[in-house]
């Protein structure tokens, strides 16, 4: 009572409940959650017991930036260090979004977690090794930890509590407490008067690297100088990592010394240095021998769920879900300041590297692909008819990265693929005119056309050659002088080579390509290597125009195709408007019965881009309503996203 009236204030609800997760083989994991969700109950909260395989993070992750839950992880490791088959997509897909620009630093920011590992200390190199990853993950995309990782040991003699179940319990204590302090609006026991590091709770601020062992167990031993502040982590890391690349450089150097001085230094050595092996495979590489590599495309997974193809889908008739991408050569002679690989490949104006043989790339190329589609089986929204289906690969992007023209058996590759029934879709940067010259027929054959004068092409991709611009008008001229399907890539930086309409209507003329598709750039983040901002990433309606005005300016030529979703739109020659009518699909069938009479005939029964066209479908053209999405599908727009820079 305030001056005899009622006074009603309405109480902040700061923990609205608790989602607990599991990942279990044996039935442990699953044990601890149920434990853990029957002590949550006791304290009078709502709690939701998820078992992983059943858990879409794409979908329902990012809801818990605002649900005021939170989320607790009880995950096994396996003893080689893999996750259980329960968790195995949950891991795959919290990875990937931790080092994917497009989710970024504070997808998850917001979100309160806390993670349970199990494992076994007798496998040392891999103990726990999938709660610290989730861990990890969960903090690399801004998440905040409320309790320090708990660590069980299956190994009785090493378990700092005598038993896993005794870990499990000792960490529960601690969650619980947490817990109850987090209702209360309590951040730190001390009232946040400590120093950093030294209060149980300042497992809040510290680096994934802590667990609630280590953290007890260095307590009482630590001082002022060996605290490390959150903010100097990243120098921290950025220092060890130079190290171990500078070590690695020296022992390679090293062992170009021992071999030179055994009289071996006439051996190439292989273009996969140890450094650029962790480098790709952090990035999702699946690397094959010694030059090549194999990564799943984001609309791979897309369409494997319905969700919709790529733009080559829409203007091409390609099934995404059955699309390996691919490169024979991870090097490349441009040093492009869009490079979505942020220029972690190689470098190069020639061969130089050890070679492996095309059947081995091949035959690894697949059985890589496969076994990142076998991760999808079962995930949810997954259909079952698209999963089987995306199992035998049907075509095959030489666009991952690199330049695979580069690859000196690049012809015996594609004959292989052709052989197995598998169309090609060749990118090339427009340095190896020769290669280009002597390359056997292709599905469709792509030269990027990033510029269309001598400043802005050496400004934009930064080529290596000296003679660049020459060999990149001799590209473009061997480029009119093939048969089968050619196509002009322009991607559009904002800013830097969008004002070039008449230059580039010139190259249209020297290369007289069947196609040309405009893209808006793709941003891929910050990078030393590049001064590209999402300041340079065009609107699609800024394309549009582009393209509106281009087409003006190059006789028989109009626009075709639109995807929308990849901001990109395709310009066709008008000879693949018959009767009134697009055809820029591909009749897949015929082509390969075309390749291999021409095979057949040693190369003298030849055949044209217009023998193997087919019909495009109403729903792809530009300015049907569609806007290039097929629909059979369901678009799906990722939660508090903003301008859509999706790349392909």
């Amino acid at each position: 009572m305030t001056n005899g009236y009622i006074s009603l204030q309405k109480k902040d609800i700061l923990v609205s409940g608790v989602k607990i997760f599991y990942g279990s083989q044996t039935g442990t994991a699953k044990g601890f959650a149920a434990s853990l969700a029957e002590a949550v109950t006791s304290l009078g909260l709502p709690v939701a017991v998820i078992n992983l395989q059943e858990y879409d993070p794409d979908d329902h992750l990012v809801e818990e930036v605002t649900s005021k839950n939170v989320c607790a992880f009880v995950v096994a490791t396996y003893t080689d260090g893999r996750p259980t088959e329960s968790a195995e997509w949950f891991c795959k897909w919290l990875e990937e979004a931790s080092s994917d620009f497009r989710f970024g630093k504070t997808y998850l920011k917001g979100m309160r977690y806390a993670v349970f590992g199990l494992g076994n200390s007798a496998y040392a190199n891999h103990f726990n090794k999938v709660g610290k990853n989730v861990d990890k993950w969960l903090w690399m995309l801004g998440a905040h930890r409320v309790v320090a990782r708990g660590e069980g040991d299956c190994d009785v003699v090493k378990s700092k509590h005598g038993s896993i179940e005794a870990d499990f319990r000792v960490w529960k204590t601690k969650f619980i407490s947490r817990l109850q302090a987090l209702r209360k609006g309590e951040r730190k026991p001390c009232g946040g008067n400590c120093k950093k590091g030294q209060c149980e709770s300042s497992a809040e601020e510290e680096p994934f690297e802590s667990t609630s062992e280590e953290e007890s167990g260095t307590e009482d031993h630590q001082n002022l100088n060996s605290v490390v502040d959150v903010e100097d982590l990243g120098k921290i890391m950025n220092c060890v990592k130079k190290e171990k690349r500078e070590k690695e450089l020296q022992e390679e150097k090293s062992t170009l010394v021992r071999n030179a001085m055994k009289g071996e230094a006439s051996e190439r050595r292989a273009m996969i240095t140890p450094a650029l092996r962790e480098a790709l495979t952090k990035q999702g590489y699946q690397l094959i021998g010694s030059h090549s590599g194999v990564k799943l495309c984001r609309w791979t997974k897309s369409m494997l769920r319905g969700r919709g193809g790529c733009y080559k889908h829409t203007f091409y008739g390609i099934e995404s879900h059955r699309c390996m991408e691919t490169t024979p050569s991870l090097a490349c002679a441009n040093k492009c300041v869009f490079c979505w690989r942020h220029h972690t490949n190689p470098v190069g104006t020639e061969w130089r590297w050890k070679m492996d043989q095309p059947e081995m790339i091949l035959k690894e190329a697949i059985e890589n692909h496969q076994n990142m589609i076998k991760q999808f089986k079962g995930v949810p929204g997954v259909r079952e008819d698209r999963f089987e289906e995306g199992m035998m690969v049907k075509h095959c992007a030489l666009s991952l990265v690199g330049e695979p023209i580069m690859y000196p058996e690049i012809n015996r590759f594609l004959k292989l693929l052709h052989e197995c029934k598998i169309s090609s879709f060749l990118v090339t940067n427009a340095q190896f005119p020769v290669e280009i010259r002597n390359l056997k027929p292709v599905t469709q054959l792509y030269v990027s056309v990033d510029a269309s004068t001598k400043d802005s092409l050496k400004k934009i991709d930064r080529p290596l050659f000296k003679d660049f611009w020459q060999r990149f008008l001799n590209s473009l001229k061997a480029l009119a002088a093939k048969q089968q399907r050619t196509v002009y890539r322009l991607t559009l930086v904002k800013a830097w080579n969008v004002d070039e309409l008449q230059a580039y209507a010139e190259l249209v003329s020297l290369g007289n390509p069947d196609f040309i598709e405009v893209k808006g750039v793709t941003y891929c983040g910050e990078s030393s290597a590049s001064s590209l901002t999402m300041a340079n990433v065009p609107w699609h309606e800024e394309v549009v125009h582009f393209v509106r005005e281009l087409v003006a300016l190059i006789p028989n030529y109009e626009i075709a195709c639109e995807h929308e979703h990849s901001n990109c739109l395709l310009i066709a020659h008008t000879r693949f408007k018959i009767d009134g009518e697009w055809w820029t699909w591909i009749d897949y069938n015929r082509f390969q019965e075309l390749v291999q009479e021409y095979e057949d005939s040693g190369g003298l029964t030849n055949f044209s881009a217009k023998d193997y066209v087919a019909k495009t479908p109403l729903w792809a053209l530009f300015g049907a309503s569609e806007r290039g999405f097929d629909p059979k599908d369901t678009r799906y727009q990722r939660k508090n996203k903003s301008k859509d820079i999706s790349g392909c």
